[in-house]
């Protein structure tokens, strides 16, 4: 995403970041505008801190021209009172300058009577140049410290110490040189606690550059932790629950939408607690549309439905609840209808947004799947009124399904009839059944030619080696093991 940008100062990033499949989507993400958001901004940005609010912020603030003015000015106060980030401010003022200048422009030239914007002040200079100031103070001291404690030999201290420079680098904006650092930290960790602590901090700043293989690597590096095995204490679970935040959106981020689902679907809603990244509501929304794009009906009965966990977070998106309710029950026009209504908050998700039209074409197709699957035939006059569209439109979707192997049927253009294949059940089971039992004779031979070879004792000529003679290898009777004679 360009926001990513923002965040990355002069320094080389010092790992390629993983785009293959999002550069599939980057007109879908940076090429639309949201006009009708329903998001309350103060509550949304409470949800985060530090970059994630930022990030966020940033993005609605790109996609959205209602909300552009109150989120630039949100991003720009936080920036301010949170971080060293100068040159992050200077670009939020930037473009907040414009976004007013844009609007009063705008207001003068419309008969419409807007409401008088808020001046934006000028660019604090005197802050920047103070907090400039400060950073450089701030990184000396850490620096000077570290190497008192590198003199000293104390692994503990040097561990603290490049975490201290980590977090000092990551609230300046610097993320290539706080990723430096705390994997530097990796090489002083003396207990597993230590080993996972690095690990968070590692994955929390791949997720801010986007490399989502190195999430997944340290993900795994954690998980492989002997003390994050023992799942009976409440940290343990609150690390396995955060691990789970980051691996989903790792697998989401690449489009593996069920296993960024099942990874969503075992968060524990008592211990999530992750704002450095996702929200509760994000896991609930995350969850919930993965699991419908790619769940069939039992898997989603018993995994999502049935969660007694999961169900705490669908309580915090009772749009989402319903949806899932009635996709359950096979009411798809209203499934439909509510997603629809929910797609305009969604684009304005940074982690989703490049993923929701699939998203959406896949859950719809499950739906058309779902809906014909108990049928040796169907009407798509009434399919197309239980789905909300007109008969040329399912036509053609049925036919796409129908091309990419999902639906086993044949249209009936004329009269609007779906027919599925009839398939012969009798040569079917008898294809599968010579199919078996000629695996079972290949086998069989095998271990018949086997045992004939252990019971003769056949002696085979192994080719020479370099500089050494060929010898000769034996299978001992009664033994699968074989020697060498020289």
């Amino acid at each position: 995403m360009p926001l990513a940008g923002f965040f990355q100062a002069a320094s080389l990033e010092p790992m390629q970041v993983d785009v293959v499949e999002e550069n599939q989507n980057v007109e879908e993400e940076q090429h639309y505008v949201v006009e009708n958001a329903t998001i309350d901004l103060d509550h949304y940005a409470s949800q985060y801190v530090g970059l994630a609010r930022l990030n966020r912020l940033l993005f609605i603030a790109e996609h959205c021209n209602s909300l552009k003015i109150e989120a630039l000015r949100m991003a720009l106060n936080y920036t301010m009172k949170t971080t060293f980030n100068t040159s992050l401010y200077q670009i939020i003022h930037h473009k907040l300058v414009q976004a007013t200048s844009g609007v009063r422009t705008g207001s003068n030239s419309s008969s419409n009577n807007l409401p008088d914007l808020a001046p934006v002040n000028s660019i604090d200079t005197q802050w920047v140049e103070v907090t400039s100031k400060k950073a450089a103070l701030k990184l000396e001291k850490l620096d000077t410290d570290l190497k008192n404690y590198k003199s000293n030999s104390i692994k503990e201290s040097i561990r603290r110490g490049h975490d201290d420079l980590g977090d000092h680098y990551l609230d300046c904006g610097d993320l290539s040189n706080a990723l430096k650092c705390y994997s530097r930290a990796r090489d002083y960790c003396t207990s597993p606690k230590h080993v996972v602590n690095m690990c968070l901090n590692v994955i929390k700043v791949s997720v801010y550059l986007q490399n989502w293989s190195h999430v997944q690597s340290y993900v795994n590096k954690a998980e492989a932790t002997p003390d994050t095995s023992d799942s009976s204490k409440d940290a343990n679970q609150t690390i396995s629950s955060r691990l789970k935040c980051a691996a989903g959106l790792a697998d989401l981020a690449t489009r593996k939408y069920k296993s960024a689902a099942k990874y969503f679907l075992q968060v524990n809603f008592d211990l999530c607690e992750f704002p450095e990244l996702l929200s509760p509501s994000n896991i609930a929304t995350y969850g919930a549309l993965c699991a419908l794009a790619t769940f069939d009906r039992k898997e989603l009965q018993v995994n999502v439905i049935s969660s007694s966990s999961f169900k705490q977070f669908l309580e915090l998106e009772p749009q989402l609840r319903d949806i899932m309710s009635k996709f359950y029950e096979s009411k798809y026009a209203s499934c439909l209808t509510l997603l629809d209504e929910l797609k305009d908050n969604l684009l304005l998700d940074m982690y989703v947004a490049p993923h929701v039209n699939t998203l959406y074409t896949q859950i719809r197709n499950r739906a058309l799947c779902q809906y014909f699957s108990p049928y040796l035939s169907a009407d798509m006059r009434k399919m197309a009124e239980a789905f909300n569209t007109t008969v040329g439109a399912l036509e053609d979707e049925l036919m796409q399904l129908i091309l990419d192997g999902q639906i086993k049927a044949r249209i009936d253009s004329h009269n609007k009839i779906l027919y599925a294949k009839d398939a012969d059940q009798r040569s079917t089971t008898f294809e599968k059944a010579l199919i078996v039992g000629k695996e079972y004779q290949r086998r069989t031979k095998a271990l018949i030619l086997r045992s004939a070879v252990i019971k003769c004792q056949i002696h085979v000529r192994s080719p020479p080696r370099e500089g050494l003679q060929g010898g000769e290898m034996s299978i001992a009777p009664a033994s699968a093991s074989s020697m060498v004679r020289n």
